[in-house]
């Protein structure tokens, strides 16, 4: 006898793909042109350096999670298909955002940010547990599931969501201050640089000037050891005294007598 059991196969990938598309064609087809505009109104209010605010997903999302959530959000404020004035600015916003968190470095760096807020919540949260002896003695007896519970709550995400807020909005700041202060220091260089350059152009010139009356100042000092001191252009020279030896050559100064 045949083995008459049901055997089941999964469904390949394109066959799931299809099955996709064709949810998306159906979500679409009964999506409004308030809701297309609602959205895009969303997107545009989101704080600028948190990209799973834009995508509209939580800190643990994963990257396949990413891509389905961007193809879905950016096919409904797209700019051909949404009346929105602002749709194709909200189209590159999501766009942004996904390539930030399909990023490896940029990704591991807002997930810093996220596990730092996380610690610090936590640490207010223990410090809350300590005046809350009921609390605390729930956490305990739960062995942590009550922690747990309290990090999925709505009130935990929302704050999760103000201090991620927070801190990325810090280290921003610090970013901006850092590159201005390059900024800075690479123009004090230049301008060191310049001036250098400038001091050296005149010292180089002055050179040049200095070497071209080279034989100007040569000739001049052998005229002026040939002839002596040459009288200028209407300059008087003083008279000379008459020695009693001719063949002297230096003056003689008249004798005095009684």
């Amino acid at each position: 006898m045949g083995d008459n059991s049901d055997t089941t196969t999964a469904p390949s990938p394109a066959k799931i793909a299809a099955q996709e598309d064709a949810l998306l064609k159906q979500f679409f087809a009964e999506v409004s042109e308030v809701e297309r505009d609602n959205e895009v109104n969303r997107i545009l209010s989101c704080f600028k350096l948190n990209p799973f605010e834009y995508l509209n997903l939580s800190f643990d999302s994963s990257i396949d999670e990413v891509k389905r959530q961007y193809r879905k959000l950016s096919l409904l404020v797209h700019p051909d298909k949404c009346k929105h004035p602002q749709a194709k600015e909200a189209f590159g916003a999501l766009a942004k955002a996904q390539q930030l968190l399909l990023d490896p470095q940029e990704r591991d760096y807002i997930l810093n940010q996220v596990n730092a807020a996380k610690e610090e919540l936590r640490a207010k949260w223990k410090k809350q547990l300590k005046k809350d002896t009921a609390s605390k003695l729930k956490s305990i007896v739960t062995e942590g599931k009550f922690d747990q519970e309290h990090e999925q709550s709505e009130e935990f995400q929302h704050q999760l969501k103000l201090k991620v807020k927070e801190i990325l909005t810090d280290q921003e700041w610090r970013r901006r201050k850092m590159a201005m202060r390059i900024s800075e220091e690479e123009g004090r260089l230049k301008k060191d640089e310049e001036e250098t350059k400038e001091m050296w152009k005149r010292k180089r010139e002055h050179e040049e000037q200095w070497e071209g009356t080279r034989e100007k100042r040569v000739s001049s000092w052998r005229d002026f050891m040939k002839g002596g001191k040459k009288v200028k252009k209407g300059e008087i020279r003083p008279p000379k005294l008459k020695t009693e030896d001719p063949n002297k050559s230096y003056v003689q100064r008249p004798v005095k007598r009684g």
